[in-house]
C-alpha cells in the first residue's frame, strides 16, 4: 500500500457515491480535488477576515491584507522564487500567458522576430502567440516531438538561432512528458531568448525550483494543484518584470493618476489590477501548506509507482487493443497517460466509464496541434494524484472492457 493512501480521507469529494458507486476521479490534470483543510481556510476567510485589501486603515483590512500577503509569501517558498515580490496573481495561468505576451510581447517583439514553441503545447501557450503574430507579423517555429513523445532536441540549434523567446510547458498535459527545462533554457539564454515555461502541470506533482530552472517566467494555476479555481501565480525575474509595461489599468495598480497620465506602483501590484482574489489566495496558501506537509518528493515517488502500474496493468489487460501516447519509462514522464481503444471514440470510452462513476477526460484536451501529430481526433486521458492508488487503476482496466460494444 502507498504511503500517501491515507490521504483519500482528506478529500470529502471522494466520498461521494452515485447510484450507491464510489467516486473515481481521475482527471486531475483538468482539475485537482480540494482537502478539507483548504476549504476550512477558505471559509474561514470570509468568516472572520473578510474586507478589502491594502487601503483600509482599519483592523480587519490589515487582517486580510496579511491573509493575501501571507499566501504569497508562502507560494514564493514553494517554488523557492528569490524574492516575495516576484510573485504576481492573476485568475489562472491563461491569462497569466496572456499578460505576457502582452506585456513582455509587445514590448520585445516587432515584425519577422521569432517565437520558438512545441508541438506538445496547451493551447494557452499557443493561442497568446499567434494573436500577436497576426498583429505584429512575428515568426513562430515548433519543436517536434519525437515518436517516443520527447522533445526531438536535434534541431535545437536552429531553431533558437535568432529566436527572441523560447515558451514551452514543463509537462505536457496530454502525453506526461517531463521537458528539459534547465537544458532548455541554458540553450535559449545561449542563443540571447528570453524563456517562459507553463508549468501547470508540474508544480502539483514535482517539486519546484524556479531558480534552478533557470528560466525568466515561470506561470502555474492553483485550482490543479489542490487549491481553489480563480487563481494563478506567476514568477518572474525582478528586472524583467519592472521593465514590463502594465497589464490591466485601474485600481491597485497605480502610483498617481492625473488628467495626463499615471504611474504605476511597485511589483507586484503593479500587476494586479482592481480587487484580487483574497478567498482564493488564501486557500492557494492552504493547499501549499497541504503540499509541503506531505511532501513534493513523496508525491512524485507516489505517481511515478502508480503510473508504472497503470501503463503495466493497462498494456497488460488489453495488450494491442490500447495505446497509451507518450514516453515508456514512467520515470520520464507524470501521471498523465493519454489512450485510444480498439477505434472506439473517446467519449463513447468516456461514457462508459461514466457509468461505473470513474471520471476521465476525453477529446483534444486544448492541444490540437500535437493531436495532429499524433494522428488522432481525441484520445480518452486518464490523470493521477496523490489521492489515488492501484485500486483506482483496476477499476479503470476492468471497465474498459465493456467499451468492447462499441468497437469498429
Amino acid at each position: 500500500m502507498s504511503p500517501l493512501a491515507g490521504h483519500k480521507a482528506d478529500f470529502p469529494v471522494l466520498a461521494r457515491t452515485f447510484d450507491d458507486k464510489p467516486l473515481i476521479y481521475l482527471d486531475s490534470a483538468n482539475t485537482s480535488q480540494k482537502p478539507q483543510m483548504v476549504i476550512d481556510a477558505m471559509a474561514e476567510y470570509y468568516e472572520r477576515s473578510n474586507a478589502n485589501v491594502h487601503r483600509g486603515s482599519y483592523k480587519l483590512a490589515h487582517e486580510a491584507t496579511e491573509a493575501l500577503e501571507g499566501a504569497r509569501a508562502k507560494v514564493a517558498r514553494f517554488i523557492n522564487a528569490p524574492a516575495v515580490h516576484e510573485v504576481i496573481f492573476a485568475k489562472n495561468v491563461t491569462e497569466l500567458l496572456n499578460l505576457l505576451a502582452q506585456t513582455w510581447g509587445r514590448a520585445n517583439l516587432g515584425k519577422g522576430d521569432a517565437v520558438v514553441l512545441t508541438e506538445m503545447e496547451h493551447h494557452a501557450n499557443i493561442v497568446p502567440w499567434h494573436m500577436l503574430a497576426a498583429e505584429r507579423g512575428i515568426e513562430l517555429r515548433w519543436i517536434p516531438i519525437t515518436p517516443d513523445g520527447q522533445l526531438d532536441l536535434r534541431e535545437i540549434d536552429r531553431l533558437l538561432d535568432g529566436a527572441k523567446l523560447l515558451s514551452f510547458t514543463a509537462m505536457s498535459n496530454v502525453l506526461g512528458t517531463i521537458t528539459p527545462v534547465a537544458e532548455l533554457s541554458a540553450l535559449a539564454h545561449a542563443a540571447g531568448a528570453t524563456v517562459i515555461v507553463d508549468a501547470s502541470q508540474h508544480v502539483p506533482h514535482l517539486p519546484t525550483d524556479v531558480q534552478a530552472m533557470g528560466a525568466d517566467f515561470v506561470a502555474f494555476t492553483g485550482h490543479k494543484m489542490l487549491g481553489p479555481m480563480g487563481i494563478g501565480a506567476l514568477w518572474g525575474r525582478t528586472e524583467l518584470l519592472e521593465a514590463m509595461p502594465p497589464f490591466l489599468g485601474g485600481g491597485e495598480m497605480i502610483l498617481n493618476v492625473t488628467k495626463e497620465g499615471f504611474t504605476t506602483t511597485e511589483l507586484p501590484w503593479k500587476f494586479e489590477a482592481g480587487t484580487p482574489a483574497v478567498d482564493a489566495a488564501v486557500g492557494l496558501g492552504a493547499a501549499v501548506d497541504y503540499l509541503s506537509a506531505v511532501g513534493m518528493e513523496a508525491i512524485r515517488e507516489h505517481e511515478v509507482s502508480l503510473t508504472g502500474y497503470a501503463m503495466r496493468t493497462l498494456t497488460e489487460r488489453h495488450g494491442d487493443d490500447i495505446t497509451i501516447h507518450g514516453p515508456s519509462e514512467p520515470a520520464s514522464r507524470g501521471g498523465v497517460f493519454s489512450f485510444t481503444y480498439k477505434g472506439v471514440h473517446p467519449h463513447d470510452i468516456a461514457q462508459v466509464l461514466d457509468e461505473q462513476n470513474i471520471c476521465v477526460r476525453a477529446g483534444h484536451h486544448c492541444a490540437k496541434p500535437l493531436m495532429k501529430v499524433l494522428g488522432e481526433n481525441a484520445t480518452t486521458r486518464a490523470s493521477l494524484y496523490l489521492y489515488n492508488d492501484e485500486s483506482d487503476i483496476d477499476a479503470l482496466a476492468d471497465t474498459l472492457s465493456a467499451a468492447d460494444m462499441f468497437a469498429l
